[in-house]
């Protein structure tokens, strides 16, 4: 199973990060290797899709933290795996418990603070983007788990570029302009670096962070796009745990 994995974390022994591959099992279309139990795909090969990924990175399915991801700003603290309700970003201090976030499209981003030894997962699609989700996150670290700036490492993976991701008017106009290109009577959003801006702007420092090169929406064969092919698309699960001493 070829995982896709962050270099940035891979420095750090204790940090156990993976991000599912589109193909693998040889599962066929339209779903193929597709981890949501919500997209109409059938509920026993998702949960064997599951267990094997979870497996590869070194965990199982009962070790895993889900969260009912709305689009929201609302970020919750995990203290022990399961679906914990409706939220799009966790953070933990608890080993050997995987924060999974769900996406196709949308970015998703890992966190990881090497002093204080916490882990943050974020769904940020426009609505959680313009809600500054990922700034708000960072906040929480600071103020209930004393993380430092200096401190914190962080990898967004795969996500849908600015070229393919068409947005209306009313969306556009939520962002600053130097966010959205013009061409014709369309507009174009580029949420990557909304949230790339919001991380560094905020004191990240730019050498700890880690951007996939990879767009969902042109990476047919690697990546599931749910603006590409719709209620045929499956769903990636990006995994962030911490070691068990």
């Amino acid at each position: 199973m070829k995982i896709i994995r962050s270099t940035i974390f891979d420095q750090f022994p204790e940090v156990n990060f993976g991000f599912s591959p589109k193909q693998a099992l040889d599962r066929p279309e339209p779903f193929c290797f597709n981890l949501s139990l919500t997209v109409g795909d059938d509920e026993k090969i998702v949960k064997e899709n599951r267990e094997a990924f979870f497996n590869e990175i070194g965990l199982t399915a009962s070790q895993i933290a889900f969260q009912r991801q709305i689009h929201s700003d609302i970020i919750t603290v995990v203290n022990k795996p399961g679906v914990i309700g409706e939220s799009d970003a966790l953070i933990t201090t608890k080993r050997n418990i995987g924060l999974a976030i769900s996406a196709a499209d949308c970015t998703p981003i890992f966190i990881f603070d090497s002093v204080n030894k916490v882990i943050a997962g974020v769904h940020s699609g426009w609505r959680g983007t313009e809600k500054q989700i990922v700034m708000k996150t960072i906040k929480k670290l600071e103020s209930e788990f004393n993380s430092k700036l200096d401190d914190l490492f962080v990898y967004i993976g795969p996500s849908i570029s600015q070229k393919f991701y068409e947005v209306g008017e009313e969306v556009a106009g939520l962002f600053n302009s130097i966010y959205v290109n013009k061409e014709g009577c369309k507009l174009y959003l580029d949420v990557l670096s909304v949230n790339v801006d919001l991380i560094e702007g905020y004191g990240v420092p730019v050498n700890q962070i880690e951007i996939s090169p990879y767009c969902s929406f042109q990476e047919k064969n690697i990546l599931h796009s749910y603006r590409r092919d719709g209620k045929n698309s499956g769903r990636h699960l990006g995994v962030i745990s911490l070691k068990g001493e």
